[in-house]
Parts: C-alpha cells; structure tokens; sequence
C-alpha cells in the first residue's frame, strides 16, 4: 500500500485491481512505440508497452475526518464489460488490511459518476443495495448529478445500482464544484471528462497535493494533454482543463496523485523541453 504526507494529511492508495487491457480502447494515441520513446513512462507500462491503469480509492486521513475519494469497479454488479460483469474482487479485505473500517468512513467524495468510480458506493445485502461506508455522507457535485440523471449508461445500471441507493439512504449530499471539504481538503473543478468532474485539492502546513480523478488517466497524458480519451464527454474542454493545469502546477511543489496511475501514483510536474513530465 502507498501512502503519502501531506503536512498533517495522510493519503493511502487502496487498489481494487491493475489492468494493461483497457488502454487501447481508451488512449488509442498511446501506442506500445509512443510510450518506449518516452524514457521516464517505463513505470506505467506493462511488458509489451501498454498503458497500465489502476484501479484504487484514495483514503484521506486528517484531524476532522476520513475520506473515501473514488470507490472503484465494485462487486455482484452487471456490467456489459466482462471482466467487470458480477465482479467478485476482495477490495473490502484490502481495505481493512490497509488498517481502515468501512464504518469510521465520514465521508465519500466521488470525483464523477463513471462506472469505475462509484462502484463500491454500495454493496449486495440480502439482494439489497446498501451503502458500503454506512455513517458516511456521500457527496456528489451538483452539474454530475444533473448530468447523469438524463444521461444513458454505457456500462450498465450503474447510477440504479451505485447512486441512487445512496439518496435513498439519505445519504447524499449534493454539492458545488468548490465545495470545501474540511479546513484542508476542497474540489476543484476540472470539466471535460465528464460535465461536473472535479479534482480534490489537499492543503496542509503549507503543503498541497491534488487527487487528479480523470482529468488525467494515464501520465503519457502529461506528456501529451492533446491527447483526450475516448471515455470524455468534451475532449476540447479535457484537453484544455488539463493543459491549464499543466501550466499552473509545473514546476511548482504540488503532488500530483493519479487517481489511475499505477504504481509509483504520485509525483510532480516538470517542465521537459517543450513539454511536461512527471518526477516520481
């Protein structure tokens, strides 16, 4: 398990699983050629070349609260993507063997509503969805709610299986794209991927970091920001948010912590010749 201090702020990385299978669908750019021309991406490859993507939560621990950012893929749910279809994973083991209980859980952040990010929101209890962190409040931003409340599903039922079980808990809490979580833990916006994605940004003793969620999937895009996913809602807008925020976090001592990047995880951007890359 990785782990990271941010001042007074712990971040744990918690991983449901690894995957190299996902990433021509979603970067087609990232050929197995592009990415070995990039010396410092060897971490995020896999034998062959391909892009690797993890798929964790993010347990923010500080003096107010624990938080959940992100809840991964989840179990017993039907997805049209098989490897994902009823998924019988031990995420929940690695979760307690990471030293946390779903119960101390204050508050869940969900960056955005996609399949694999919301997934272990709740959990099968006697055919029943219950929430998983059950004295948690979940809190979702406004525009993605909106958005996802019309919006057809490619993966499945996800908003039936994961979402709305958890306003019918009363457990929802719909919030601004700037909600401020804690006195050190904020969103921040970072549209495109999805309408209303955001970012979650942790500032303590004069430390930061920044909990990415798609904005950025896979670090060969910090090297290429032009290169948007087939999974964005508005590439034009993705691309352009995360160029901004290339140019307002390079060279400056913010962690950058990918919410798909494989091991190492996190890291800081610096200027490489024209481009970006990330020292980890």
């Amino acid at each position: 398990m990785l782990s990271w201090q941010i001042g007074n702020v712990r971040v744990s990385q918690v991983v449901e699983l690894t995957t190299a299978s996902l990433g021509p669908h979603l970067l087609p750019q990232a050929t197995p050629a592009a990415m070995q021309a990039i010396p410092w991406m060897a971490p995020f490859l896999d034998e062959r070349g391909r892009i690797v993507l993890s798929m964790h939560a993010l347990v923010i621990e500080t003096s107010e609260q624990t938080i959940v950012v992100d809840t991964c893929i989840g179990n017993d749910k039907p997805r049209t993507y098989p490897k994902w279809n009823f998924m019988q994973g031990d995420f929940l083991r690695r979760f307690a063997a990471a030293g946390f209980a779903t119960e101390q859980v204050d508050t869940v952040l969900c960056t955005h509503m996609h399949v694999d990010h919301v997934g272990w929101n709740t959990r099968l209890v006697d055919g029943v969805w219950q929430p998983t962190f059950a004295n948690a409040q979940y809190l979702f931003a406004e525009a993605e709610w909106q958005h996802w409340r019309h919006e057809s599903q490619e993966y499945g039922p996800v908003i039936e299986d994961s979402v709305q079980p958890i306003f019918d808990a009363g457990q929802a809490v719909i919030v601004s794209q700037h909600h401020q979580v804690t006195a050190e833990v904020a969103l921040l916006p970072t549209p495109g991927h999805t309408p209303g994605h955001v970012s979650v940004r942790i500032q303590s003793q004069g430390e930061v970091a920044i909990i990415t969620g798609d904005m950025i999937h896979h670090p060969c895009q910090i090297a290429h920001p032009d290169w948007s996913t087939l999974a964005d809602s508005d590439p034009a807008i993705a691309q352009l948010t995360r160029t901004e925020f290339l140019q307002r976090c390079g060279d400056e001592p913010v962690l950058v912590i990918g919410t798909h990047f494989a091991a190492p995880t996190a890291g800081h951007i610096v200027k490489d010749g024209d481009a970006y890359r990330l020292d980890y």
